[in-house]
C-alpha cells in the first residue's frame, strides 16, 4: 500500500441557512483552496470524490465542473453524516491502492433551516428499523427524532454511570471556548456553563437547545497524493495519513437496548480499535482529536469509544480538563460541529482541515504544542463511522 499524504486543504467560512453561496459555488470555492494550498492544477487531478447528503445526483459534477472539466472520474457520495470522511475513506483508498496518485476529495452541504427530515417520503426510510428501536426505549414521539437518538444515548449514560447534565454543559462551553479562536466557524461567542444550563430546555433534565448543533452550510476540501508524486513535482510531504477505518452498524445496535449502541458507539469503538492497530499505537499516543459532537451528549460517549478515556469515566475526564488544552488530549480546537457547525457533507473534510493544519503547526491560536497523532472521528447514523488516524511524515 503505498503512503497517502494530505497535500493541499482547503474551507471556506461556515454559515446559516440562507446566508450561503450555493452549493456549487461553495464546494468550488473549497476545492480550489485545497488545490491552492498544495500547489497543484486541477489538470493534474486524477480523480475525485464529492461528498453531500441533501441534493440531487450528480451536484459533484456541477461544483468541480468550475474547476475544470477534464474527463476524470467523479464519485458522489452520500453517508449521511459522515459522507464527508467516506469521500477522504475512498480517496485514501485509490491512492493507497496505486489506482491513482492525485485524488480530491471534496464535501459541501446547502442546508435548510430546522431538525432534519426525509426527502422521499413515499416509501420507506432507512432509519425505519432505528426509529423503531428508539420508540421502544425512549417514547417521548413530540421530540424530533435526532434529539431522542442522542439525547437518549447521553440519558443512558446518566442513567447508567449517574453522569450529570451539568457535564454536557462543560462540553459545549469547551467547544465555544475553542471555537472562538476559529475565523471559519460559525459560533464564536463564548458561552458558560451556566448559559448552557439556562437555555431553552427541549427535553427536561435531558438537554437544552445549546446541545444541539446547528444546521449549516460550507464546504471543505483535502487533496490526497501518493509519495511519489509528492517528490516528483515538490508537494509538501509533512502529513500523512497513517490509518484508517470504516464501519457500519452490528446486530448490537438494535440488540443491545442501549440507545449508546443505537448511535454507533460499537461502530466507533471498532473503528478505532482497528486504525490503532493498523498504526502500532493506542489512544495515549494522541495529541489532539477532532470527533463528531453533533450534540454534547455524543462527545462524551465517544471520549469512551475512542478509548480516550475508560468506559464509564467520561464525566471524570471532563471535570478534570483532560479535554482541552492543557489537559491530557485536546478535543476538537476547531469548536467541533456544537461552534463551528455541520454541514453534513462537508464535516469529515472540514475536521482534515483542522488537523491538517494542527499538525504542520499552522493552526495559530488553535494550535496545540507539539501536536505529532492526530485522530479524526466522523459519524453518520444508520449508519457509518470513519475513523482516520493522521501523523506528522
Amino acid at each position: 500500500m503505498a503512503k497517502v499524504l494530505v497535500a493541499g486543504v482547503g474551507m471556506i467560512p461556515f454559515a446559516k441557512p440562507g446566508n450561503s453561496a450555493p452549493y456549487d459555488e461553495m464546494g468550488a470555492a473549497a476545492g480550489g483552496l485545497a488545490l491552492k494550498d498544495a500547489g497543484v492544477d486541477y489538470a493534474r487531478v486524477q480523480q475525485a470524490y464529492a461528498g453531500y447528503v441533501y441534493g440531487d445526483s450528480t451536484c459533484g459534477q456541477k461544483a468541480l465542473y468550475r474547476l475544470g472539466m477534464t474527463g476524470i472520474p467523479v464519485v458522489n457520495v452520500n453517508n449521511n453524516c459522515s459522507t464527508g470522511s467516506t469521500a477522504l475513506f475512498l480517496a485514501r483508498q485509490a491512492v493507497a491502492s496505486g489506482a491513482a496518485d492525485c485524488v480530491l476529495a471534496l464535501g459541501f452541504e446547502q442546508m435548510k433551516p430546522g431538525a432534519l427530515g426525509s426527502v422521499f417520503t413515499d416509501r420507506v426510510s432507512p432509519f425505519e428499523d432505528f426509529d423503531k428501536v428508539t420508540d421502544e426505549i425512549v417514547g417521548m414521539p413530540d421530540i424530533p427524532l435526532a434529539l431522542r437518538y442522542f439525547g437518549g444515548a447521553g440519558l443512558s449514560h446518566m442513567k447508567k454511570y449517574g453522569t450529570k447534565l451539568e457535564t454536557f454543559a462543560r462540553i459545549r462551553a469547551k467547544a465555544s471556548r475553542h471555537a472562538r479562536n476559529n475565523p471559519l466557524a460559525l459560533f464564536r461567542q463564548e458561552v458558560s456553563v451556566e448559559d448552557v444550563m439556562n437555555a431553552q430546555m427541549i427535553w427536561p433534565g435531558v438537554m437544552t437547545r445549546l446541545m444541539a448543533c446547528p444546521p449549516t452550510c460550507g464546504a471543505a476540501a483535502a487533496l490526497l497524493v501518493s509519495e511519489a508524486f509528492a517528490k516528483q513535482h515538490g508537494l509538501r510531504t509533512d502529513v500523512e495519513i497513517a490509518a484508517q477505518a470504516m464501519t457500519t452498524d452490528y446486530p448490537s445496535t438494535f440488540e443491545a437496548r442501549d440507545m449508546m449502541q443505537v448511535v454507533g458507539a460499537d461502530m466507533s469503538r471498532k473503528a478505532a480499535d482497528q486504525v490503532y492497530e493498523q498504526a502500532g499505537i493506542g489512544p495515549q499516543d494522541v495529541d489532539v482529536v477532532e470527533l463528531h459532537d453533533c450534540f454534547a451528549q455524543n462527545e462524551l460517549i465517544t471520549y469512551e469509544a475512542l478509548g480516550l478515556c475508560g468506559i464509564g469515566e467520561a464525566e471524570g475526564f471532563v471535570e478534570a480538563g483532560d479535554n482541552s488544552y492543557g489537559g491530557r488530549v485536546v478535543t476538537n480546537p476547531s469548536g467541533g460541529l456544537l461552534s463551528k457547525g455541520h454541514p453534513l457533507g462537508a464535516t469529515g473534510l472540514a475536521q482534515c482541515y483542522e488537523l491538517t493544519h494542527q499538525l504542520r503547526g499552522t493552526a495559530e491560536a488553535r494550535q496545540v504544542e507539539g501536536a505529532r497523532v492526530a485522530l479524526q472521528h466522523n459519524l453518520g447514523l444508520g449508519g457509518a463511522c470513519v475513523v482516520t488516524l493522521y501523523r506528522q511524515a
